[in-house]
């Protein structure tokens, strides 16, 4: 007999079954057997009645977490048995027959309950069990829902999807990279990606116009609370648009994900307002401020541009007055607004060049951000010189990007979601973990894995490094 998916039990009333799936709760009466079955598309009550000898004689050897394969005959439940609302609600499933596919031993914890207040240690060392609990099940499959709005909706808007590379050149991007060591080139390296900014960059000189990306981004940063060393960016980028075409098309994909995935939540003000940068820190001390109207409903979502935001900061607290060292506040490849490009190109008044920088903030988070980018090789080669980089420096690090913008590179700009934590907050999470499949602790730790882990001699002898592991 084929394999029948419980979710759609209540399509074969009064006919013989087969479904396979775990035994989630068992309650023996005796003379009855009351069993509880899932699988991924949701739960039935199944009874052994005391005429089914042989699956009676099985039924008392299950366990919960068994995996098992059941026939069995989908009975109405009688009226006053019903339950309204729950899937399966108005049926049971008699028991012909069960076979046991595979025990299970005691679980490290319980999977029915949410789980929450289990030491999250112990369930990231046993995610394949975490993993069950209904809570994650419906976390996982709506993050998948997400996903797959956003590809339908931004392939149909004539997006291409593009996988960057893993492995590519060290960058100063403000963050510290994974290095991978090459084994047939000794004494060099790859990094992982903090973010595909020059790749996709690269795709616009490449003519594809329309770029994005679900895109894996490693930073090697020491413990920051909800971060993850390795977390996923929606990315996206597009040619001939200025930032108002951007923010455009990002908040109606917003408003798509809220409405069509979310209809229980209510957007506190569309379109949605926005801030400048000075305003936000005088009136809130923050880039990121939440302005929702009631901070206690979970289900009120107060989106927020910000805007305006200074492309560089000093590198050191007393260098205010221009003289001497600046960084860039987001990247190095933002645009200054028009107004700004006069003093950007003259390299005076830094610390007033306004760059076309744009975030998207919700309940006081930010969940994403972009900007026009540099088209011109001229231009961005002073943005470098700005910070202070030679010309060894700029070549031997943007050498390559440079020459890209010097063939013909279209004007383009994009934004980067946080996607993890966008998920998060739609799903009332607490946080990003309880979003990702296989997640880290909070020190970068896979606890599963045990990663990361030591190294056999032979290997680490094989890419040329010598180990200090003071």
């Amino acid at each position: 007999m084929k394999r029948t998916l419980i979710g759609s039990l209540g399509k074969h009333k009064g006919a013989e079954v087969m479904i396979k799936g775990w035994v989630n709760i068992r309650r023996d009466q005796g003379k009855m057997i009351f069993l509880d079955f899932r699988d991924m598309t949701g739960l039935v009550q199944g009874v052994i009645l005391p005429n089914a000898t042989e699956a009676m004689e099985v039924g008392k050897k299950l366990r919960t977490e068994f995996v098992v394969e059941v026939a069995g005959k989908v009975n109405e439940r009688p009226e006053r048995n019903r339950k309204a609302d729950v899937i399966n609600g108005d049926i049971e499933l008699e028991i012909l027959s069960i076979g046991i596919l595979n025990e299970a031993e005691t679980l490290p914890f319980e999977v029915s309950e949410s789980g929450i207040e289990i030491d999250e240690t112990v369930r990231l060392e046993h995610r394949y069990v975490d993993l069950r609990r209904p809570r994650l099940q419906k976390n996982i499959r709506m993050r998948a829902l997400i996903q797959k709005l956003i590809r339908d909706e931004l392939s149909g808007q004539g997006f291409c999807e593009i996988e960057t590379p893993l492995m590519s050149a060290p960058t100063p991007e403000g963050s510290r990279s994974y290095l991978v060591p090459s084994r047939i080139h000794r004494g060099k390296f790859y990094a992982l990606p903090q973010s595909p900014q020059q790749y996709k960059q690269l795709l616009m000189v490449g003519g594809f116009e329309k770029y994005f990306q679900f895109a894996h981004c490693m930073r090697d940063e020491d413990t920051r609370g909800d971060r993850q060393p390795e977390f996923t960016q929606l990315d996206m980028e597009m040619s001939f648009v200025d930032s108002e075409d951007i923010m455009t098309l990002n908040e109606n994909l917003l408003i798509k994900i809220v409405t069509e995935l979310y209809p229980e939540k209510k957007i506190q003000e569309i379109p949605f307002p926005r801030m400048t940068y000075k305003d936000a820190m005088e009136i809130y001390g923050n880039d990121r401020p939440d302005i929702r109207d009631n901070k206690n409903n979970p289900n009120l979502l107060a989106f927020l541009w910000i805007t305006d935001f200074p492309a560089f900061e000093p590198t050191a607290t007393d260098n205010v007055d221009g003289t001497g060292d600046w960084t860039f506040t987001h990247n190095p490849f933002s645009k200054p607004q028009e107004k700004s490009m006069g003093d950007f190109r003259q390299k005076k008044n830094i610390g007033e060049i306004v760059t076309t920088q744009y975030d998207i903030t919700m309940n006081g988070y930010e969940i994403g951000g972009g900007s026009i980018r540099h088209h011109h090789a001229a231009d961005q080669k002073t943005s470098f010189e700005i910070m202070g980089y030679d010309e060894e420096r700029i070549q031997a690090n943007f050498g390559h990007i440079l020459k890209a913008l010097s063939f013909g590179a279209p004007p383009h700009g994009g934004i980067a979601w946080g996607f993890d934590r966008l998920v998060m907050l739609l799903q009332n999470e607490p946080n990003i973990r309880e979003v990702i499949a296989f997640a880290k602790t909070g020190e970068g730790r896979d606890l599963m894995m045990s990663a990361p882990a030591t190294m056999n001699p032979k290997q680490i002898a094989e890419i040329g490094i010598k180990m200090d592991t003071k």
